[in-house]
């Protein structure tokens, strides 16, 4: 899948290649203008990606070739056992969690998971966890705290999910209750933002004593369509919705909202998962030697100032 502003990319890619196709039956030698034309893909590709609007980056956070939660863990762990269940309803599979082993260290990884096709995204409800996945994260947390494990956290949903079933069976207080939990849990937690970072869905595991996010994603209180729709009654605005939202990585950080930005491929995650997903590991590996040199205490209150300090106005 192409978006938009990838399609003169890929335009001038197919004659790259033509070229190349041409050369070898024809044995006539055209090295020189396929250098040329590499270079100007990559000048093209350079200008595109480094001067993307916000609208475009939300765009890329949610291309279909995007690695997703299970994707990273399987990539950086080297035992991963799926656990399931909130032990209370059942076993949501719009968020998954489990032990997972990065280099002879043992983590507790958790996140939102979308599917690939129609039906996986029909069994992962695309994203949107109910009630009973934000309490299987909270269980699998306390698992997590009771045997020291640190808590990793992949943040990738456009929301919780807004069914009636899932608010008779309390969405809001699930989320609630894991706010409140996650703020002093005694292991270290950082949270890494992989895609979509929507609303209250990112925040019921969002909570952490870093919180980082790749380069092409995005995090707010709503979705540049949704927030078109209630202000202008219609998704038409979406691309000035995403500019007043300020809701980029970039701009996060600027905000203070998230504390580091880890750089993606140019063109994207999707580009080199695995290179996508090495600079993720030493990123986690790095800020838990950190996390845990600290005293636990120290950590908790830490972790609850840097929250308390955010959207603070001084008069």
């Amino acid at each position: 899948m192409q978006l938009d502003f990838e399609k003169p990319i890929a335009e001038l890619e197919v004659k790259l290649a033509e070229m190349k196709k041409l050369a070898n039956e024809s044995n006539v030698d055209v090295s020189s203008a396929v250098r040329d034309l590499e270079e100007r893909i990559q000048s093209l590709k350079e200008e595109t990606f480094h001067n993307l609007t916000r609208w475009q980056r939300v765009q890329l956070s949610r291309h279909p070739d995007r690695p997703y939660t299970l994707d990273y863990i399987y990539n950086i762990t080297s035992d991963f056992v799926e656990l399931h269940g909130d032990r209370t309803v059942k076993d949501d599979k719009a968020m998954v969690g489990g032990f997972g082993n990065i280099d002879g260290k043992t983590f507790m990884l958790i996140g939102q998971q979308k599917g690939r096709n129609t039906k996986q995204r029909q069994m992962r409800n695309f994203g949107m966890a109910n009630p009973e996945g934000y309490r299987k994260a909270l269980r699998l947390m306390k698992m997590a705290e009771k045997f020291n494990k640190p808590i990793i956290t992949f943040i990738d949903t456009p929301g919780a999910f807004p069914g009636l079933e899932a608010e008779e069976r309390g969405q809001g207080e699930a989320i609630a209750r894991n706010l409140k939990e996650m703020a002093t849990l005694k292991v270290p937690v950082i949270c890494i933002i992989i895609g979509e970072g929507a609303s209250g869905g990112a925040l019921g595991i969002g909570v952490g004593d870093k919180v980082l996010m790749l380069e092409n994603t995005w995090y707010s209180v709503i979705s540049p369509e949704s927030c078109s729709s209630i202000l202008w009654r219609s998704w038409e605005y979406k691309e000035q919705a995403a500019e007043a939202l300020r809701l980029t990585s970039s701009d996060m950080k600027e905000l203070q909202i998230v504390d580091d930005v880890i750089p993606e491929p140019l063109g994207g995650a999707h580009q080199d998962s695995i290179w996508m997903s090495d600079q993720i590991k030493s990123v986690i590996l790095k800020e838990t030697a950190a996390l845990e040199k600290l005293d636990t205490e120290d950590r908790i209150m830490k972790r609850i100032e840097k929250f308390s300090n955010m959207g603070v106005v001084a008069s």
